[in-house]
């Protein structure tokens, strides 16, 4: 690709997932949605499956289909050589319903399960297969809103005090006093659904009834217990996965803070709107709050049974407007840049560099107009420059 040719405006692809919400994303990208469809995630990258499209190209060039003509130039010969693609993906997510109890795991594990479930014949497509290709899934989110996830399992005495709060609860406290994480968590995983029925029953429609009379916040597990069941006329099947909402933290995330989560950490996000940054990965083990598929041995496997306190990041200023979040991980690293019209920001690429605008507008050396919703991808030994005149901020994604 020519040097003048080496910074190109990119166009992303919305899922419509049903868990997301119906108007944040278009109106970052600036786009209808007459029929009020959910438009859940924006994928940035890529992903073979919804690869970004170089938005100049006539022919409709998706960015897989530029790499695979000239992997070494696009990426990098150090990239290309030790991850064989764009080892990242950048997404914009709306998250109105919470999503499933869910765990990554290693690459190792996933290498191993991959090529487990294809010597069993399972379809990659199959709605019974864990594993959808050989790598990891470590990811890092930025909030763009007041953003509500699950993260990690509670310290063991924050989790002994829930267990004695909750009536229904409290047979359980000797339980993990005397076995730990995995025993309580295998115990609660591993019931029957009239057994979950029989113990979450009282505790749901405590909840409900608490919420009702305002005594909940968002920093109570009652909280999303009774938003799972606003609304339902019969409380009947209740979901098992309603005992992570109980164990895990309960964490919130204020507008450019960040939190990584890595493999075997158990995480689940309940509401807002962030930019989130993972491995090119579809290995995802869920453990409830979805109509997917559940494989409770295969999740208790691959799970991190330890007390956390959760690390939400600030961000660290690497340069004059751009803070940096660390992620202890190779595939990935993200930045926000914030101009503020008397500010400027200059690089050079090392790798295949992605980078959004989310607030405001920018112009890339003195000539590429960016607006709030649009993205750029840079290639390799690319120099840049951008000002802009007022406020602007943007999210770098790079290897």
């Amino acid at each position: 690709m020519e040097a003048s040719n080496k910074i190109f405006k990119i166009k992303g692809c919305i899922q419509h997932y049903a868990w997301g919400g119906n108007t944040f994303i278009p109106n970052l990208l600036g786009v209808p949605n007459v029929n009020l469809e959910p438009c859940a995630e924006y994928w940035l990258g890529a992903h073979p499956s919804a690869s970004a499209v170089i938005v100049d190209q006539v022919d409709g060039l998706t960015l897989n289909e530029l790499i695979k003509k000239d992997p070494g130039a696009t990426l990098s010969e150090a990239v290309y050589q030790k991850f064989g693609e764009l080892p990242y993906l950048l997404k914009v997510l709306d998250v109105k319903q919470m999503l499933s109890i869910q765990v990554h795991p290693t690459k190792l594990e996933a290498q191993i399960g991959f090529d487990r479930e294809e010597a069993a014949g399972i379809p990659i497509n199959a709605a019974n297969r864990n594993y959808k290709d050989r790598n990891h899934k470590p990811e890092v989110m930025v909030a763009l809103s007041d953003f509500w996830l699950l993260h990690g399992f509670k310290e063991k005495s924050l989790l002994e005090k829930t267990l004695a709060d909750v009536p229904e609860f409290n047979i359980l406290l000797p339980l993990f006093k005397r076995e730990g994480y995995k025993a309580l968590y295998q115990f609660v995983m591993e019931m029957r659904v009239d057994e979950v029925n029989t113990f979450l029953l009282q505790v749901v429609k405590r909840e409900l009834r608490y919420k009702r009379e305002g005594l909940l916040t968002k920093a109570d597990p009652g909280w999303w217990v009774a938003k799972l069941f606003d609304g339902v006329d019969q409380i009947v099947n209740i979901d098992k996965g309603v005992f992570s909402i109980y164990f895990f933290n309960i964490v919130n995330a204020k507008p450019g803070e960040a939190v990584f989560q890595g493999a075997g950490l158990p995480h689940a996000y309940l509401e807002g709107q962030n930019i989130e940054l993972m491995a090119n990965s579809d290995n995802v083990l869920r453990g409830g709050l979805t109509p997917k598929y559940i494989d409770v041995p295969e999740l208790i496997k691959h799970t991190l049974f330890e007390g956390i306190v959760p690390n939400i990041m600030k961000g660290n200023e690497i340069r004059t407007g751009e803070k940096n979040y660390p992620c202890p991980v190779p595939d990935f690293a993200i930045s926000k840049i914030e101009l503020n019209g008397n500010t400027s920001y200059s690089n050079v690429t090392k790798g295949m560099e992605i980078m959004l605008v989310t607030e405001g507008g920018a112009v890339i050396n003195s000539s590429l107009v960016l607006k709030k919703g649009e993205a750029i991808c840079l290639l390799p030994d690319t120099t840049y420059s951008i000002i802009s005149s007022g406020h602007c901020t943007m999210f770098r994604a790079f290897v």
